[in-house]
């Protein structure tokens, strides 16, 4: 059984039963899954920008502590900074979030899984997953 990370798309599209999930399960299926704080900070004001209730909010509390969640760390702060300025210096800026999620990854070795990976393209010894 593998530790893997799950990008912020591929969490909400398993929170909300999506079926844009459906292709990530095999992938996902016994291995051990983690997020990044940062993706739970991102869930969280999902929901506050969109007013959830304390009955959704209890419900997406309970669907994270499914997961692993990875805290931030000196470490990981200094990966962060190398991932902006990597990004940066090629003239393809990352979001700060974004830059979380793959700096998670990188501190940790872990494999990402992402819908979106364009997002995450040429940031070196980054693996990501697909179907």
């Amino acid at each position: 059984m593998a530790l893997l990370l799950i990008d912020t798309d591929i969490a909400s599209f398993l929170f909300k039963g999506s079926d844009y999930a459906d292709p990530y399960l095999p992938l996902l299926m016994g291995q051990e899954l983690s997020l990044s704080f940062m993706t739970v900070a991102e869930l969280f004001q999902w929901a506050m920008f969109r007013q959830w209730g304390d009955r959704r909010t209890r419900q997406l509390e309970q669907y994270l502590s499914n997961y692993l969640v990875i805290p931030v760390d000196q470490l990981l702060c200094r990966e962060w900074a190398q991932v902006r300025s990597d990004r940066q210096n090629v003239g393809r800026p990352i979001s700060p979030q974004d830059a979380w999620i793959a700096a998670t990854a990188l501190r940790h070795d872990l494999p990402l899984i992402t819908h979106n990976t364009k997002d995450f393209l040429d940031i070196p010894r980054l693996r990501l997953i697909q179907p």
